[in-house]
């Protein structure tokens, strides 16, 4: 048992060691201002640069509309199918699972090619004028849209997971026995416990959205990873303050989901 201990201590160790000393050394190199001190001209000048905070904000409002359509599109169907018919359940996955084999140059490549398609004579029309609406710069919807099917795969396996693990058919007919409605059961009896699986897809959800460059660039929009990027290049002091800020940024906004979490977790108990 102390041998087994001791081999986790040590790939842990090995783990940590990998990722601390390329983004200690990341830091340093930041902060240093070539006369043996340090300096955070790098990071005040990023934070004052302009476009950060719209860029940032913009981002999370595409992840936090991403994980609620995401699911509000997934969770449903997964509980049908464990509920009324198992039969689709092979059927949903393979469709879940698709975006991995499509490379995102090749979906956003698709998703120009229908946002430039129709002629002049359709710009009357509620279809153009459509069109046009998704791809609003304040809130490009067309974003959202793809996100959500970059990230399907990722929430599908996440939520898949808490079901295999969760008896959804005895709860909800000990429920429904109660005299509890389809709706309060699902609601009161079944997403409680699946409140792990929940946090996990909509981490790993916030997790893409934020960290996404091709679609965003390709598609002409300027979220927060496109604008680390055109304005990281200044000098290199900046380009690695922006790397270190936007991977800061990253992991607040999950610890702080990981913590709501647990915090209502822990009020409920």
């Amino acid at each position: 048992m102390s041998k087994i201990r001791f081999g986790r201590g040590l790939v842990l160790l090995i783990c940590g060691v990998y990722f601390a000393v390329p983004m200690a050394a990341s830091v340093y190199f930041s902060v240093d201002d070539t006369k043996g001190g340090f300096s955070f001209r790098a990071y005040t000048e990023l934070l004052n640069a302009p476009g950060f905070l719209d860029s940032l904000t913009l981002s999370l409002e595409l992840a936090a509309v991403t994980v609620v359509l995401l699911l509000v599109l997934l969770l449903p169907a997964l509980l049908a199918a464990r509920l009324g018919a198992p039969r689709l359940r092979p059927v949903i996955e393979v469709i879940c699972s698709l975006p991995l084999v499509v490379p995102v140059v090749a979906l956003t490549t698709g998703i120009v090619g229908v946002l430039r398609w129709g002629p002049d004579y359709l710009s009357d029309t509620p279809f153009f004028q459509t069109i046009v609406a998704i791809q609003d710069p304040k809130f490009p919807i067309v974003l959202v849209i793809a996100y959500v099917l970059m990230a399907l795969p990722f929430a599908y396996r996440a939520l898949d997971a808490g079901l295999r693990g969760v008896d959804v058919v005895t709860l909800v007919e000990a429920a429904r026995n109660c005299g509890a409605g389809w709706m309060r059961a699902v609601f009161t009896v079944v997403l409680p416990n699946l409140r792990s699986a929940l946090l996990n897809a909509a981490v790993l959800t916030v997790a893409l959205v934020l960290g996404e460059f091709t679609t965003a660039s390709i598609l002409g929009f300027a979220p927060f990873s496109v604008w680390i990027n055109s304005n990281g290049k200044s000098d290199g002091q900046m380009s690695v303050a922006v790397s270190m800020l936007s991977l800061l940024i990253v992991w607040v906004v999950l610890l702080l989901m990981s913590a709501v979490g647990r915090g209502r977790k822990s009020a409920r108990s």
